[in-house]
Formats: C-alpha cells, structure tokens, sequence
C-alpha cells in the first residue's frame, strides 16, 4: 500500500465530537498529519488546549468576544505567536487560506455553509461533515466542487461506507457503475422501542443519549427523531448523484454495518467496523492510503448477530418529511433544514415536546409549497425566512405546552 501523503489540516469545528476524534487521529499520525488552523464557535479553554498542544498557526472563534479571550489566554501561556480572528468572514478566510491543503468541515448546522463552501471554492480536499451544506445548496455546493477542482470526501460513517463501497473508479452515475441501490443503516436511536404514548413525554437528557454513538447534542436529537437519516439520504443524493429511489434507510440497531451498495449481479457490498468516527476520518484524511485511527478491529464473534428492519414512519415522521423534500427538490430541503434546526433547539431549551418536532416542520414546509432552487444569496434568504416562520410555529407550541 503506497504511503499517505503529507497533509496540512485545517479543522472547522475543532472543539466538537467530530473535531476531538480528527484530532486524535492526527495525533496518532504525526508523520503525515499537521494541524495548521483550528477554529471553534464559543468553548475557549478546550481551544486553549488544543492550540497549545497542535500550535496551529490559525485560530478563529465564532465571535469577536470568545476571539479576544482566546488571544490574552494564548498570549498568557507563551503562545501568543498563535494569529487569533473571529466572526463569519474570520470562518471562510480560514477555510480558504493557502496554508492548508485539507479541511475538515465539522460545524454543526447552516452555519457550516459558508466556510465549508470557501474551502471548496479554494479548490481544497475538503472532508464533508457537515450535512447541511449540501442539504440547504446540494447544486450549489456541487458546482463549486467542480468548478475549482476541489476534492471532496464524506466524513458521515453511512456516507464514507458508501464511498468505500463504489468501486474505485468512479465513472458516470449509479447505473454505469451497476449500482442499483443505496442502503443507509439506521440504529433507530435510543427511542426505537418507546412506546408512542411516551414519546411526548422524551426528555433532552433521553434524547441525548444515543445507544452506539458519541455525538453532539443537536445530531443525537435528529437520530432519536431519525432526521438525521432523511437529511443523510439528501446528502447522498447529491454526493452519488442518486435519485432518491435510490436511496434507501435500513434500520441496524446495533451500528456495525455503517452502509450497504446492491449491484445488478445481486451483490450487495458492505461496509462494517466499530461505532467510532475516528475511522471514516482516518479513511478521508489518508485516502487512498490507510492509517492509524486509532479504532479497534471488529470482533464478529462477540458482536454476535446483526438486525435489521423498516424504519417507522408513523412514529418517527421526520423521515418521510425528509423524504417528501428530496422528492420535491429544488430548495425544499432547505426549508427542511432551517425548519429542524429551530425545532431542535427549543426542544433542547425544554419550549417544546419531542413530538412537536415533526409538526413544527410540517407546518413550516407548508408554507413554502414549492420553492425553486436560488443562487447563494437566494439560499441565505430563503434559510431566514423559514427560520422566522419555524419559530412562529414554535411559540405557538410553547404556548401550547405551557397552558
């Protein structure tokens, strides 16, 4: 196997679970791995320490106020040759620095598309965590790939399976490679077996408590509400270029099989390993070469036996309206999406039920029957107004909630 090219790493969301797990790969890996930018949204003293044990030659924070910390902690531990910025332009300036030929893009949520976008833009490898930005301007964000020739690479274990799946010469569209199906496995999340007259009584604390995973607090809400996997089968659409027929959610409660590839010979290919993202990252960041993440080998026996089964629509609807958004295409999902994020986060500020969820988007993708797919600022606009409308249904729930 050929040796791994030396990379330098810039990681977007360094201070979340899927920035401490490249971390730690890059750690393991110091011989080909070097970490020349970090940034983060608000957590300064876990930047501190990264910064100070990875002396990075970047480093932005969210905000002007969390940047200026981080600067006078630097400067007060002897490292205050660290450049430190902050802000949204601070973000895609990041991205797109020469200094580095790889990004991780790890933030959560709508306000990974900028960055994420400029490092494409940039013509970097550019290691996609970030869902959203392909769900809110999947053609978009694919015309730029192509345009500068950036590289890109899924970090979603479902996503990076897939992609270890497809045969390595990847030429024309499913059908030319005799894919006939995509299958994303699903654990169900920790409410898979919760009787539905329970489900509205779902706490955060329950919902944040994924069975396999260690992720953060808004993911592991879309997996108990298995958005997660509608947003994943638009991401899917986008990076195979997959009619969402294609695409199929397969419910595998214990996360051993990350994904599956069906070919028209009746092969069906899969993927498998451990629960922990520090393989699909350690695959991204050394394709197509192989390195250490530091992950244990899979142990068949001990694992046992392997499920499977159909996602339940009817308790879980999220799904199909994930589903229903991909079928409609255009901006839909990124109605979708902004929808969600304002729905997740009053759950987790305890205004709404868990069930509510669901409804809030419902109502949200109602009002925005058919819209088409817009440029960047069109994109940007239309992520706001549905956002407004979204927490217009919100305090309407809450309200509900509190009477």
């Amino acid at each position: 196997m050929s040796e791994p090219k030396f990379r330098r790493l810039a990681i977007l969301g360094s201070t979340g679970s899927i920035g401490v797990s490249t971390l730690d790969v890059v750690r393991r890996n110091p011989q080909s791995l070097q970490v020349v930018a970090l940034s983060a949204n608000a957590q300064v003293e876990r930047m501190v320490r990264q910064c100070l044990e990875f002396r990075p030659r970047l480093a932005v924070m969210g905000n002007q106020r969390a940047a200026h910390q981080l600067r006078a902690e630097l400067r007060a531990q002897g490292a205050g040759d660290i450049q430190v910025d902050g802000g949204v332009e601070a973000l895609a300036a990041l991205a797109a620095d020469p200094g580095s030929d790889t990004v991780m893009a790890a933030i959560v949520g709508a306000a990974g598309l900028l960055p994420t976008l400029a490092a494409a833009q940039a013509g970097k490898r550019v290691l996609l965590a970030n869902k959203e930005a392909l769900v809110m301007s999947g053609a978009l964000f694919m015309e730029e790939v192509r345009r500068h020739g950036a590289e890109l690479l899924p970090i979603d274990s479902e996503h990076n399976a897939v992609f270890q799946c497809l045969p390595t010469s990847r030429r024309g569209g499913l059908e030319e490679m005799g894919v006939t199906q995509i299958m994303l496995t699903a654990s169900g999340g920790p409410f898979r077996e919760l009787a539905a007259d329970q489900l509205p009584l779902v706490t955060p604390e329950q919902a944040c408590a994924h069975p396999n995973w260690e992720m953060g607090r808004k993911i592991s809400v879309d997996s108990a509400t298995l958005m997660n996997k509608g947003l994943e089968l638009i991401e899917a659409c986008w990076l195979f270029e997959a009619l969402p027929s294609q695409v199929r959610v397969v419910l595998h409660p214990q996360s051993v099989i990350h994904s599956l590839v069906a070919y028209q010979d009746g092969s069906v290919l899969a993927q498998l390993g451990n629960p922990d993202m520090r393989t699909p990252i350690a695959h991204a960041l050394a394709w197509p070469a192989r390195i250490d993440s530091g992950v244990a080998v899979l142990d068949l026996p001990a694992v046992a036996r392997l499920d499977f089964g159909e996602p339940d629509r009817v308790r879980f609807p999220c799904l199909e309206l994930a589903e229903t958004a991909a079928g409609a295409g255009g901006a839909a999902p990124t109605v979708l999406n902004a929808a969600n994020e304002i729905a997740v986060a009053a759950f987790l500020e305890r205004r709404i039920r868990f069930t509510s969820i669901p409804e809030v988007i419902e109502k949200t993708m109602s009002e925005f029957p058919s819209p088409s797919a817009p440029e960047l600022e069109g994109v940007l606009a239309l992520d706001r107004e549905a956002r407004a409308c979204a927490a217009a249904w919100v305090a309407r729930q809450a309200q509900e909630v509190s009477t």
